[in-house]
């Protein structure tokens, strides 16, 4: 799991609870990249109890990403390092900020496919007509590999007239342009705490109906 958001929640979700204390971080080995100095594919890389591997992120991406304007092939960075670390994983999951800045786009450059999360409400569906727009473009530019796998809608509540609402409008509005799959993530207070607590849901509620959801 790479964690390319300068927020660290991918980081905090796996157990880290001061992601602004690490030392080495996707900002260290990019950094390394950028500069054309030697890096280790063990650099930075944390293991967590459940079986995942994963690289880091505190607010210091922010401070890469002002930087990497200037950088040569600034798209291409990251696809730098996954095409290094590949034969070593069967998957790699780079988990993006949902604004359409340059790491974003490095994320986009670097990977084969995507997966689109979008909370069954108003705003961030409003939001899919720019990064499918987005996506569009890095496809045609930098990645012509670049597919979506679909949209996945989460926090649904299918108890409430908005919620079935909201889902309706995403298959209305995005049904024939990609992929939307016709299993939701509940809603769950259970789901949030996982958050808190550094570990999966299957780990911490496996029964609860948003682990039935992911399954």
């Amino acid at each position: 799991l790479i964690d390319a958001d300068p927020q660290g929640s991918l980081t905090a979700s796996l157990g880290v609870a001061e992601p602004d204390e690490v030392d080495v971080t996707i900002t260290t080995i990019l950094s390394k990249i950028i500069n054309e100095e030697p890096w280790n594919k063990e650099d930075g890389i944390l293991h967590h109890e459940e079986g995942v591997d994963f690289l880091p992120a505190n607010i210091e991406l922010s401070g890469l990403e002002v930087s990497l304007v200037n950088v040569m092939s600034r798209e291409t960075v990251l696809r730098r390092y996954i095409d290094e670390m590949r034969g070593s994983y069967d998957y790699i999951i780079a988990d993006s900020m949902p604004s359409l800045g340059m790491i974003t786009l490095n994320v986009l450059t670097a990977a084969d496919s995507v997966l689109i999360p979008v909370q069954a409400e108003y705003l961030p569906v409003k939001g899919l007509q720019q990064l499918l727009g987005t996506i569009r473009r890095v496809k045609r530019q930098l990645n012509p590999a670049l597919s979506i796998e679909g949209i996945l809608i989460t926090m649904m509540n299918a108890r409430t007239v908005y919620g079935r609402e909201i889902a309706e409008l995403l298959r209305e509005g995005y049904g024939e342009q990609v992929t939307i799959y016709e299993d939701a993530i509940p809603a769950s207070v259970r789901a949030k705490e996982t958050s808190a607590l550094g570990i999966s849901i299957y780990e911490h509620d496996p029964r609860g109906k948003v682990a039935a959801g992911y399954t």
